[in-house]
């Protein structure tokens, strides 16, 4: 089949999503979403749509297509999401997504930073559409985050793996008194930074830590003398294996023992989010004690993810 015949069924396709998407968008006031997802299997592609800057921008990430067609196929899909959505070009930002190794996951991927503000659930991050793999803003995890920002009610909260700080963002909204936010990467931590300051949130109760967070966590684990936390978020890597970090992670392997370090930072009755995108993971709860386990996955998913389970997610209290 050619690339204008996949063209077609995938701008017919993105206008049967997009009509169901933009009233659930509306009506629950949801500006950044995913509107295709691998749906049909000749075309493993995801397509995300952000309002930003009062303007509609399209990202369109193809999976690991590889051949000597595959500039000129990825061309005309994006050629026929921009058609649908009447966005120019210059609003379609287009990626390859390939299995990530090391630090190749934190490198850019062009000089030029493209960055914007968008909005969710009342809260304002800053995202760039082509510096970076990802944005910024890791949609799937919408629910999660405003489940962490009703539990965060004068809490010290813990965010491992912090990424761009979103869940950090929520915390604080939720009323956080205090903060932790752990991350190897300094980009990671200046763009928290800039998000924390960007929802007018006193940076001085909300910690930035620049460090290897499995080998944070075994030290403050052993020492035992930090004050406890009431809540906490671990959203790991699948996989890892970076000069700074000088061993291999991987989250089916390693899970146990970084849950249970990250327990031992919890006062008792406390709760940790546990999450992964690994696909076929399976939780060992023998790895770890906990006083209760709950696979949240399923409330955790949002109607944008719903056809593909991005996530598996758990609330796990000490």
């Amino acid at each position: 089949m050619s690339g204008a015949d996949h063209a077609t069924m995938l701008a017919n396709r993105l206008r049967k999503r997009a009509r169901h998407l933009r009233k659930w968008a509306r009506r629950e006031g949801v500006t950044c979403y995913r509107v295709y997802d691998r749906d049909i299997p000749e075309i493993p592609l995801a397509v995300d749509h952000y309002l930003a800057g009062g303007d509609v921008h399209l990202v369109v990430a193809s999976f690991e297509r590889e051949d000597e067609h595959a500039d000129e196929w990825f061309d005309a899909m994006a050629a026929a999401v921009a058609d649908v959505f009447e966005v120019p070009p210059a609003r379609v930002h287009g990626r390859r997504r390939q299995r990530q190794r090391g630090t190749s996951q934190y490198a850019p991927r062009s000089r030029a930073a493209h960055r914007f503000e968008v909005t969710e659930s009342g809260h304002r991050f800053w995202v760039d559409f082509d510096r970076y793999l990802d944005t910024g803003l890791f949609l799937d995890h919408r629910q999660t985050r405003q489940r962490v920002e009703r539990e965060a009610r004068d809490a010290r909260f813990l965010n491992l793996f912090c990424y761009t700080g979103s869940f950090t963002v929520y915390a604080a909204a939720g009323g956080a008194r205090e903060s932790r936010s752990v991350d190897l990467s300094n980009t990671y931590l200046d763009w928290t930074g800039e998000n924390l300051g960007l929802n007018g949130i006193d940076a001085s109760r909300h910690r930035l830590v620049r460090a290897d967070a499995t080998v944070w966590l075994r030290e403050a684990a052993s020492a035992g003398d930090m004050e406890p936390f009431d809540l906490a978020v671990l959203d790991p890597p699948t996989f890892s294996n970076s000069k700074a970090m000088g061993a291999s992670f991987d989250v089916q392997r390693d899970h146990g023992w970084l849950i249970a370090d990250t327990l031992a930072l919890l006062r008792p009755g406390g709760a940790l989010y546990f999450s992964t995108n690994r696909r076929k993971f399976r939780l060992d709860g023998d790895g770890f004690e906990a006083s209760s386990v709950e696979d949240i996955t399923a409330s955790t998913v949002p109607e944008d993810f719903a056809q593909r389970r991005p996530h598996r997610a758990y609330r796990i209290v000490r």
